[in-house]
């Protein structure tokens, strides 16, 4: 007998998320995962220095188990009345998004979520063995309200500012869910620093919200993973009964409260790549006249036209697999037909951009643009 055969049966069918590429050698131009092209405040190296110490004694001991003081941390910089209470930290926001399908959905209670999202919620539900309520978006990605109120999932994960394509829902339209929605509605908001708005605001009045946020984007510590959740004290209770005991490490918690603490720095991070990406944007949309949805987040979801006007999944095909042979990287989605015809570009430095952008101006002259 194998032993893979001793697997369980939904164990043994199960697709494994797959991750972006993360190339070992030099010269790649990275603009597929979404990372910060900056490094984190100063502050965070010297919190690990202090941390670790000069012989490292501290490394044999183990972390804080509930990370009290990023707790208390998350809690400042969020205000609204909010407490270490209302938080729970994770080993990036995966962890918590795992967290809540593991306390909140079985077979018979449904994790909902829209199609295109994240694609790790399906591969979450398939290892619990749970079911799904899947809502798919149109091309217009408007959010569909009604059918989201009425779906009868557990718990219904909506991410805003929606990946793959960029485009923010407004915080009306999300109390118009929370309004009729009878389950839990967690709203992933990994990349709410670079929009206009959040939805932390309507944590006061709505009990059944969490909101999920990570340090790897804005904050630049993708390598550390730290994520953590906003929620009623009741929800926090729950997650924790759930969560391994020592799931951050102490390096981790000591750079995410230094990273925390240095708002200055990441504002002017955060402007950063937002100019540079409403610029590509416009760029896109004026100069080459692709579609590109509006986007409130760290990327540009971009549909290619070649040098004959037209596009399609093979279009976008062949303009990955240009800037690939060429040392750019994009993310390309072809198994869903609102996105096989796009391309997913993180916003890189300016340097970066322009590199993508020559590179894409060669393609099109290219024989089989």
């Amino acid at each position: 007998m194998s032993p893979i055969s001793l697997a369980l049966p939904h164990v043994a069918k199960l697709h494994a998320y797959t991750p972006g590429l993360q190339p070992t050698g030099p010269g790649w131009v990275k603009l597929n995962t979404n990372e910060c092209p900056y490094p984190p405040s100063p502050k965070v190296a010297e919190a690990i220095r202090r941390e670790v110490g000069e012989d490292g004694a501290a490394l044999r001991l183990y972390p804080n188990p509930r990370s009290a003081s990023l707790r208390s941390a998350v809690a400042a910089l969020h205000g609204g009345g909010l407490t270490e209470a209302n938080v729970c930290i994770g080993n990036g926001s995966d962890d918590i998004l795992n967290l809540l399908v593991r306390a909140f959905c079985t077979s018979t209670a449904a994790a909902g979520f829209t199609l295109p999202s994240y694609s790790l919620y399906p591969v979450l539900v398939e290892i619990q063995d749970g079911r799904t309520d899947v809502i798919p978006f149109d091309r217009s990605m408007r959010l569909p309200v009604e059918r989201i109120a009425s779906s009868g999932a557990r718990a219904f994960f909506l991410t805003s500012p929606n990946a793959p394509t960029g485009v923010a829902f407004r915080n009306a339209e999300i109390a118009a869910v929370l309004e009729s929605f009878r389950g839990l509605l967690v709203v992933d908001e990994a990349y709410a620093p670079f929009a206009d708005e959040d939805a932390v605001p309507l944590l006061s009045r709505h009990p059944r919200l969490v909101i999920v946020r990570t340090l790897s984007k804005a904050y630049a510590l993708a390598g550390l993973r730290v994520g953590y959740a906003l929620a009623d004290p009741g929800i926090i209770e729950v997650l924790d009964r759930v969560r391994d005991s020592y799931n951050v490490n102490r390096l981790s918690q000591a750079a995410a409260v230094a990273a925390l603490g240095d708002v200055p720095y990441y504002a002017g991070v955060v402007a950063k790549v937002r100019a540079t990406r409403d610029r590509f944007l416009r760029y896109l949309v004026e100069r080459r006249g692709w579609f590109t949805y509006p986007s409130a987040a760290n990327f540009i979801f971009t549909e290619p036209r070649g040098a004959g006007g037209g596009s399609g999944p093979a279009v976008a095909k062949s303009a990955y697999d240009f800037l690939y042979a060429r040392n750019v990287l994009v993310r390309y989605f072809p198994s869903h037909a609102l996105t096989a015809s796009f391309l997913r570009i993180s916003v890189g430095t300016d340097q970066e951009m322009q590199v993508l952008s020559d590179t894409l101006d060669a393609w099109q002259k290219a024989p089989n643009a």
